[in-house]
């Protein structure tokens, strides 16, 4: 399937399964892929605007941060040591500091240095070489895995990190929901070519059944994110009713995937073994 980088440069890229069954990757992957990241829209790094299209989405962040930190509570214990891998501007790691013993990792020094701004006991660092083995209870990577090249290579610097029987909780899109079947090439969250890595639900379960560190306990929806992906979708399309659209795009993606399960984003909660 070809993709063009609809959010930035307008680049054709195209996306091949790879030797693991559902999961697919972009190519060519660009040498020089930072400069794919250099916009003051994406929204992993950006400020606080003032927006309609910004409050909308602290409006609705504000849900998934607390449905994330509950899947955190739900099986580890308040005063845990976190780490938010790919931590961004810091909004997950403020809303959990108070609860977890929390590190961010975060290597863009713009957001970075916005994630610091915010926080008042956790510790933002650039460098995951500087914790401790076997010393973290669990590590959140909402929405970065796919961002991840060497992603074998860390999956093992991870299970180092972790203690007996540690989590990951991996959030990633999901390209066999509704809403990635309705809008095809304009699916926003294929992203080329930041999203370097792109798994389907029986994709991520492979990858994570023929790795004998690792074990999967839990698959949980992010019901919010078809929302959020059919606006950005109908935006690449020029549609003038994107709003509208992405509504009932959105909401027919949530029913459909009450019965298959194949929600827009899907987060995975795996054990190491």
């Amino acid at each position: 399937m070809k993709i063009k980088d609809h959010f930035l440069s307008q680049e054709t890229f195209e996306i091949k399964e790879t030797e693991t069954k559902g999961v697919f990757k972009t190519s060519p992957i660009p040498s020089n892929i930072s400069k794919y990241y250099e916009s003051e829209d994406y929204i992993s790094h950006h400020q606080d605007s003032g927006s309609l299209k910004e409050k909308i989405y602290k409006f609705l962040q504000s849900f998934n941060l607390r449905y994330k930190k509950n899947i955190l509570l739900d099986r580890i214990k308040r005063g845990a040591k976190v780490l938010d891998y790919g931590c961004g501007a810091g909004e997950f790691v403020r809303f959990i500091e108070n609860d977890f013993e929390t590190l961010g990792f975060e290597p863009d020094p713009d957001a970075r240095k916005a994630a610091q701004n915010k926080i008042t006991k956790a510790k933002i660092i650039d460098d995951i070489s500087i914790i401790e083995n076997q010393s973290l209870d669990a590590i959140t990577l909402w929405h970065v895995f796919e961002h991840i090249e060497n992603q074998n290579e860390m999956l093992e610097i991870f299970h180092s990190k972790l203690k007996e029987k540690g989590l990951i909780i991996i959030a990633v899109p999901n390209p066999t929901s509704y809403d990635a079947k309705h809008y095809k090439e304009y699916w926003a969250a294929y992203d080329v070519p930041r999203h370097i890595y792109h798994f389907s639900k029986k994709g991520m379960e492979n990858l994570i059944s023929q790795n004998p560190d690792w074990k999967m306990r839990k698959i949980k929806p992010l019901v919010l994110d078809s929302f959020y992906i059919s606006m950005l979708s109908e935006k690449y399309k020029k549609s003038p009713l994107f709003w509208f659209k992405a509504t009932i795009y959105g909401s027919i993606s949530n029913i459909k995937a009450l019965f298959s399960n194949e929600f827009s984003s899907l987060i995975y909660i795996i054990e190491k073994r």
